[in-house]
């Protein structure tokens, strides 16, 4: 049937056992399709490179004839132009907004990553990325929404304070730094995408990030006195064992936290003296233990019915209420800057200051790349300066014989 598309027009149309087509007298391809239901819908039919194909403008109602007759020439104009509306349209469904390729990328694209990493990643993808991003379309993101999101990030529109699950809490506070490292993870994420061709190109390319700051604090020989006299004055005052003896073994193997108290005690030879740790941050390493390590380790008493060496007051796991001491003893010690992790550091910045090789010491510490390992390299003694004092030292010498 032919007529002019008006809401007279549409009006008429009695719904029959089957669906009716009504094509506008005007403007050809244009047309109305009345359901058996009852239901009036505007569409528009053409052909492009040989192909027949159908657009649904939108139901009758909502949408007027007028309106609609609008629309229509304007997608007829999109196929006079070489375009496929209908095509784009496909596309656009598929297309996948940032919280779907969000969890595309934590299922399938983290593979490789480690069970720490994937969670940290998590975290901020849940916390940052998705409530600034998360409903907007993967082929839309343009630079502007990441700087955006990084300002934002940085600036704590995404800092929050909840509870998770019994007795957890969680405190995002944002700032330049996790802005930073929020755009990196979207970054890698895009990447995905490119290689899964839901997008062509990485909107992260090109955006300036803040600068890191690096947080560097050493213990100086004092301090480390300061540290040992609070340590000992709190394990006579009744302090978890497990935790004093926990965080000296932090700082005789310049191990990372998460090392120490996960430790078996099969992991640990005292015959060759190591901890043979069979997963870490950077894969399989091997500890030397110095003396004070391997006493403090072969006096610790072993609890008969768990693996660790530091197992948890209550339950089958690990230790983990080492941050709360690390609170009291720093305060006792008078060394409030002090983080945890700290620890690792002044290990690290012991070696260098005493000539020891920067190799050396990222095989220690388990850096799997040297340039980690370089933030230390200012420590050392220069070997200008060293040699200079030799040679002056031995002129001096011979003229006061």
């Amino acid at each position: 049937m032919k007529a002019k598309i008006t809401n007279k027009t549409v009006a008429s149309i009695i719904p029959a056992e089957k669906d009716q087509f009504v094509w506008d007298t005007d403007l050809s391809g244009f047309g109305l399709r009345c359901r058996a239901n009852g239901g009036k819908f505007y569409v528009v039919k053409y052909r492009i490179s040989g192909k027949q194909r159908w657009v649904t403008l939108g139901r009758h109602g909502p949408l007027k004839p007028k309106i609609a007759r609008l629309e229509a020439l304007k997608l007829l104009g999109e196929v006079a132009r070489g375009n496929d509306p209908a095509e784009q349209r496909e596309t656009d469904r598929r297309d996948l907004t940032i919280t779907e390729l969000c969890d595309v990328y934590v299922a399938e694209g983290c593979v490789t990553k480690k069970p720490t990493t994937i969670k940290t990643d998590r975290g901020r993808i849940e916390r940052h990325i998705k409530p600034l991003l998360g409903n907007r379309k993967v082929r839309t993101i343009r630079r502007e929404h990441i700087e955006r999101m990084m300002t934002d990030v940085a600036a704590g529109k995404t800092a929050t304070d909840t509870t998770t699950g019994f007795r957890g809490r969680a405190i995002v506070r944002g700032g330049k730094g996790t802005a930073t490292k929020s755009v990196t993870l979207l970054s890698a994420i895009f990447t995905f995408a490119i290689n899964r061709g839901f997008r062509p190109d990485n909107p992260c390319h090109g955006v300036k990030t803040y600068p890191s700051r690096k947080y560097e604090r050493f213990l100086t020989p004092s301090e480390f006195g300061q540290l040992g006299v609070a340590l000992n004055d709190l394990e006579h005052e009744g302090a978890n064992r497990n935790a004093i003896v926990a965080l000296k073994l932090l700082a005789y193997t310049g191990c990372r936290k998460s090392e120490i108290l996960s430790l078996k005690w099969e992991f640990i030879d005292l015959e060759r003296r190591c901890i043979r740790l069979p997963d870490s941050k950077t894969g399989p390493r091997v500890i030397p233990l110095g003396g004070p390590a391997l006493e403090l380790l072969s006096s610790h008493p072993r609890i008969a019915d768990s693996r660790y060496v530091f197992p948890a007051t209550t339950g089958n796991g690990h230790f983990v209420g080492l941050p709360k001491i690390w609170r009291r003893v720093r305060e006792r010690a008078g060394l409030t800057d002090v983080r945890l992790h700290d620890l690792r550091h002044s290990f690290a910045a012991v070696g260098a200051s005493g000539g020891n090789s920067l190799l050396v010491i990222g095989k220690l510490l388990g850096h799997r790349q040297a340039t980690t390992t370089q933030r230390y390299a200012h420590l050392a003694d220069d070997p200008l300066w060293t040699t200079a004092g030799q040679i002056s030292d031995q002129v001096a010498a011979d003229m006061n014989r």
